[in-house]
């Protein structure tokens, strides 16, 4: 199963999720408001645009249909058919300003790319139910005060660091005191040390890596900074094409002349893929991986022996099944590694066949497939082995892929599929459609699959003798593989009740003992942690769900899939309640909170707040801890600050 033939070229029209800023929710009514219309300049010549008009015409089969009730309680979208798009109802959480860069640089860019600039900015006004302020905010600025003392960057591969998803290739996310500098005993110490803010966000997804005395973070409206991780002064600042969303990765690459540095690799929701210069921010080579219109890049580039593997996935597919004119479905999932100094493609392979005809919807529209296998996660590296592991999602289209909600072991050096586990079988899942279809509508599946993609790396983790594949699923599973045995199931534990929406973005391994959030975002009682013995899946430990910081509102959730985070003694993790906890790892007591709803004074001046926290881990390295809080969506307030926390006097 090594596929490397050429995408079909289908267009994407409307996608599945909306996430951007800040404030409350308000009633909303049906009827055109004072930000229905968008007026032309004085002068100007240009018509104005209706943002309703817009919204009911590209917007409204994803986002309108959920009718809410004064006791719906904090999840509201339990066994309803909506989807996963954020109703119109929870819109008026964003500003203006947030919606508009997620159509024009975050996950909703190519709904926009269908609109012209008035379109994006009178349907921006509409389902925020407010005006853009009368200055627009450059993201420009927050790139923040300069560093006084430009120093050069020390040695990226010594002293305290955090580099890369998982903190190393093996994506176990555990930090030892020797880089990290805390343990569970510190935590109750810690202070806020300063904030950074984010400029027209509502978001925070990028993860930030710390080396060499930088710490190196992203936002959703493009931008990437270098900052002096003790002070948060900025060395340097760099505009990509589109918002990023991928952890950042330091790795070693030889210029064009023979001479030697280090670059900071990231990529955007366009495909993209970057080198960065990590001393300068002087762009060295830069990629598109994927052509199809639904390419993104949310898993992290991870870099290894000279070459950069990076993982593709393509959500924006999955919500158009049910509009007749569209061909269903194209998007395959991807990884491809390409040359750590030039960017160029050393291989690329596919998780799923090739997509072909498979029939014609009642419109006459030809529907295509097999489709899907996005990869969300940051591949794992195997040296030992020379295999390269990456974890894929659902399917969007048939015939069922015996590679979709599988782990698949890829040759490091030409990309050759070695083998796949799957661990659910027909899972094809796209929005809008019933739980049971008929033949009419063969944009949807016959029986509506689970949802239940893997967002999780595989974390390569010894246990005495052997080593261990471990990931949790969407399912409420997590599983133990034997990379010996071509994946072998070597346990499996259910850590919760499973939900279709949201992630399990990643477990944290410490001392033999796995440990695992509990997202459930479908469910009456999100949130909770669970600690297994590595050698055989039994538990050690379950803690249920905190009482959620954010209250009774609307969207309110403990859900507590966001990546974790161990050190010597705690496990750290975010929550969509904008909560940052530390568990002991000896019987899962909480060692210490901090809640991250509220506005926060920035070293740039940027006027920020904290809010949920999901996908990303708490990163800590050299006695400091730093978290990114802000994830507005169907669940999970907005926000747009990265908060640096360390010890007095340290």
């Amino acid at each position: 199963m090594h596929f490397r033939v050429s995408l079909s070229a289908a267009v994407l029209s409307v996608a599945a999720a909306m996430a951007a800023a800040a404030s409350p929710a308000t009633a909303v009514s049906s009827g055109p408001s004072a930000a229905a219309v968008s007026p032309a300049a004085p002068g100007s010549g240009r018509r104005s645009v209706d943002g309703e008009v817009v919204f009911r015409r590209v917007c409204a089969a994803c986002h309108l249909g959920l009718a809410q009730t004064p006791d719906a309680g904090v999840n509201p979208y339990e066994s309803r058919s909506l989807g996963h798009a954020v109703p119109r109802e929870l819109l008026h959480m964003y500003s203006p300003e947030a919606i508009l860069n997620v159509l024009t640089n975050g996950k909703m860019q190519a709904q926009g790319a269908l609109l012209t600039a008035q379109e994006r900015r009178a349907v921006a006004e509409f389902a925020s139910g407010r005006r853009f302020g009368a200055k627009p905010e450059d993201p420009a600025l927050e790139d923040g005060k300069p560093c006084a003392d430009p120093a050069p960057m020390s040695d990226p591969e010594r002293g305290a660091r955090w580099n890369g998803w998982g903190n190393g290739i093996a994506n176990t996310r555990y930090q030892p005191l020797s880089r990290g500098g805390l343990t569970a005993a510190d935590l109750p110490r810690l202070r806020l040390e300063w904030a950074f803010g984010f400029v027209n966000v509502a978001s925070v997804r990028s993860q930030p890596a710390v080396v060499g005395g930088r710490l190196f973070v992203a936002s959703e409206n493009g931008r990437v900074h270098a900052l002096n991780a003790r002070t948060g002064c900025t060395y340097w600042s760099f505009k990509a094409e589109a918002g990023v969303a991928t952890a950042l990765s330091v790795g070693r690459y030889r210029s064009a002349a023979g001479s030697r540095g280090y670059a900071v690799y990231f990529g955007d929701r366009k495909a993209n893929v970057y080198a960065v210069d990590a001393q300068s921010g002087r762009l060295i080579w830069t990629r598109k991986v994927d052509s199809h219109p639904a390419a993104s890049l949310t898993g992290s580039p991870t870099v290894y022996d000279g070459r950069v593997f990076v993982p593709v996935q393509g959500i924006g597919e999955e919500s158009r099944a049910t509009s007749g004119d569209y061909a269903c479905c194209t998007f395959r999932g991807s990884v491809s590694a390409l040359d750590a100094s030039t960017g160029r493609v050393v291989w690329k392979t596919y998780t799923v066949a090739p997509s072909r005809p498979r029939a014609k919807s009642k419109d006459g529209v030809e529907m295509y497939g097999p489709a899907g296998g996005g990869i969300w996660s940051a591949p794992t590296v195997d040296p030992q082995r020379g295999l390269l592991y990456v974890a894929t999602g659902n399917g969007y289209a048939g015939p069922p892929q015996p590679t979709t909600d599988a782990v698949m072991a890829l040759d490091l050096r030409t990309g050759a599929v070695r083998w796949a586990r799957q661990v659910l079988a027909g899972d094809i899942w796209v929005m809008g459609c019933n739980a049971h279809n008929p033949p009419d509508n063969p944009a949807c599946p016959a029986t509506l699959g689970a949802d239940y993609d893997f967002s999780a790396s595989p974390a390569l983790a010894r246990v005495g003798a052997r080593e261990l594949l471990v990931l949790p699923q969407k399912s409420g599973l997590a599983f133990a593989l034997d990379p010996d045995h071509e994946g072998r199931i070597v346990w499996r534990y259910r850590i919760g009740r499973g939900s279709g929406l949201g992630g399990e973005w990643g477990a944290a391994i410490e001392g033999g003992v796995a440990y695992f959030g509990v997202a459930d975002l479908l469910t009456q009682t999100p949130g909770g942690m669970r600690a297994v013995r590595l050698a055989d899946g039994t538990a050690l430990w379950r803690k249920s769900p905190p009482k959620p910081l954010c209250g009774t509102r609307l969207g309110c959730s403990v859900g507590q899939g966001a990546a974790l985070t161990a050190i010597p003694g705690a496990v750290l993790s975010g929550a969509l309640d904008g909560g940052l906890r530390a568990y002991s790892t000896r019987d899962g007591r909480i060692l210490w909170i901090y809640d991250c709803n509220r506005a926060f004074k920035t070293v740039n001046g940027v006027p920020a707040h904290g809010g949920a926290m999901d996908g990303p881990g708490p990163v800590v390295a050299g006695g400091m801890l730093y978290v990114n809080s802000g994830n507005g969506g169907l669940m999970g307030s907005p926000g747009n600050v990265l908060l640096a926390f360390g010890l007095p006097g340290h």
